[in-house]
């Protein structure tokens, strides 16, 4: 399973918008995440231990000022935002390629009675298409967990 999930990331990163990165590095120049409203995909960016940002196209959900996303519990976002909870998150296309100026957040794993609160969010955003999707990921063995970010 993880060689195939190795395999999807690879891709992923091949098919990843050039100006990804550029969003990664820009000076932020708004507060709060209203502009990802209306938005289906936002990149996520997360740092490595060496402070290298690596910008991440996913699926999101919206409550409360907060942001939602679902991610494998083995992914390498997953890995970085528990070293280190910096975050910047952008309005994208589903490759990556920015629809808007980023935001800074405070992202952090969420843990048990938490996480109806993001799968409600995703749910909001996606409804039937994102179930089907999981659903596949849940017979597969996929072990998921939601993260949150906050605008730091």
């Amino acid at each position: 399973m993880a060689f195939v999930s190795s395999l999807a990331n690879r891709a992923y990163h091949l098919l990843r918008h050039a100006s990804a990165q550029a969003t990664a590095r820009e000076p932020v120049t708004v507060q709060g995440f209203s502009g990802l409203e209306g938005h289906k995909y936002c990149l996520l960016v997360t740092y490595k231990r060496s402070g290298e940002p690596v910008p991440t196209p996913v699926w999101f959900g919206l409550a409360d000022g907060s942001v939602y996303i679902r991610s494998e519990a083995d992914a390498a976002k997953v890995a970085r935002i528990r070293r280190d909870p910096r975050a910047r998150l952008a309005p994208c296309t589903v490759r990556g390629r920015p629809l808007g100026p980023p935001a800074e957040g405070r992202a952090r794993v969420l843990e048990g009675p938490e996480q109806a609160r993001a799968e409600a969010a995703l749910q909001a955003n996606y409804g039937r298409g994102r179930r089907a999707y999981e659903g596949v990921a849940d017979a597969l063995g996929v072990r998921g967990v939601y993260l949150e970010v906050v605008p730091a």
